[in-house]
């Protein structure tokens, strides 16, 4: 049924692309130990990490892409983005049962890379989506920005009354800096945790079955801009990360997930899916405390850390994807997804199923 605000905004289609799987524990023997001289620190970051295996574009088994310019990882970004990002969206259509033509708005999102001609049009054109397909580029926002551009997509889905089509690409492993110094702990935590991935939500107007998108929030954290940060460089973006930032963002998430659940008439305790942006073992850890969630209730973001690592703005994606496959979920129950990024900046959203 049609509200004020306009249509509905249903989630109809859901995929997700990876490249070729790594072991995390020959990442570190192969790769990172012969960089590190084996420091016991690294060793303990790399495997205690809470991942079994990651994904990427570029094999740094076989390439090493750390001295290269970032003029050569942007060259490399649109090829693989491009294969990536196609796949991801076309079986994403697919499972909606939607021909690309009928595509109202195209959103991409993504932080690890740049060109004009940019992915979207590329992948749109790929597609065979219209000529009048709009297309928006959400860029640099982190890994919460799964959350913003799937607001923009349900707003423009309720004001037109036409099917969109959001893709998260990220290939942060092609931003692997020079790492020969284990005191740089930053870098070590970066190169442990980012993996590649796609995912790709086709959103459509008043659908009999589905997630419908309620609402979404944001709470940016003053005063904690420097605890996170992405910086170009000559040799690719270069990622700081400040062991500060899951106490932080833990100190948010109580108020920001009741003030997000109570105006729809819902407590914490009826929700039915969390999809908890795993930004890193620790992250899941604190966000369950304080939300007091048992094993099971983030059992799904844990096992997309331990399968694919912490793949920027697709994963929260792909948690709530893990979520759809894996639980029966009833009609009318509430979802919740949340992802944490730059800002420091914490996104959530509310979804209900429909069927």
């Amino acid at each position: 049924m049609r509200d004020l605000l306009g249509h509905r905004a249903v989630i109809t289609g859901q995929s997700q692309a990876v490249p070729q799987p790594i072991a995390q524990k020959e990442l570190w023997d192969d790769v990172f130990s012969p960089r590190l001289g084996g420091d016991r620190v690294a060793r303990q970051i790399f495997l205690r990490a809470g991942i079994t295996t990651r994904h990427a574009a570029v094999d740094p088994r076989e390439t090493d892409v750390s001295g290269w310019s970032t003029g050569d990882r942007m060259r490399r970004y649109v090829t693989e983005g491009q294969a990536l990002g196609s796949a991801a969206a076309a079986a994403a259509l697919a499972e909606a049962g939607l021909d690309a033509s009928r595509i109202g708005l195209f959103v991409v999102v993504s932080c690890t890379g740049y060109a004009t001609p940019g992915l979207d049009i590329r992948i749109a054109e790929q597609l065979g989506m219209g000529l009048d397909t709009r297309r928006l580029l959400v860029g640099h926002m982190g890994c919460y920005a799964a959350v913003p551009g799937l607001q923009a997509a349900a707003d423009f889905v309720r004001a037109q009354g036409l099917p969109a089509l959001l893709l998260c690409v990220e290939l942060p492993t092609l931003h692997m800096q020079k790492s020969d110094d284990p005191s740089d702990l930053q870098t070590v935590v970066s190169h442990a945790l980012f993996a590649d991935a796609a995912a790709a939500l086709v959103i459509e107007p008043d659908a009999p079955a589905g997630l419908e998108l309620l609402h979404t929030t944001a709470v940016t954290v003053p005063g904690t801009e420097e605890l996170m940060t992405w910086d170009v460089t000559a040799h690719g973006f270069r990622m700081g990360l400040s062991p500060k930032v899951p106490d932080v963002l833990a100190g948010q998430v109580e108020d920001a997930v009741t003030g997000l659940v109570s105006g729809f008439g819902h407590s914490v305790d009826d929700v039915a899916g969390w999809a908890v942006h795993p930004g890193g073992r620790r992250i899941v850890d604190v966000v369950a405390e304080r939300l007091r969630l048992g094993d099971d209730q983030v059992a799904e973001s844990r096992a997309v850390l331990d399968q694919y690592g912490n793949c920027s703005s697709p994963t929260v994606l792909m948690v709530l994807g893990a979520i759809r496959r894996q639980r029966l979920l009833r009609a009318g129950e509430p979802l919740v997804a949340m992802s944490f990024g730059p800002g420091l900046t914490l996104c959530s959203a509310l979804l209900r199923t429909v069927c």
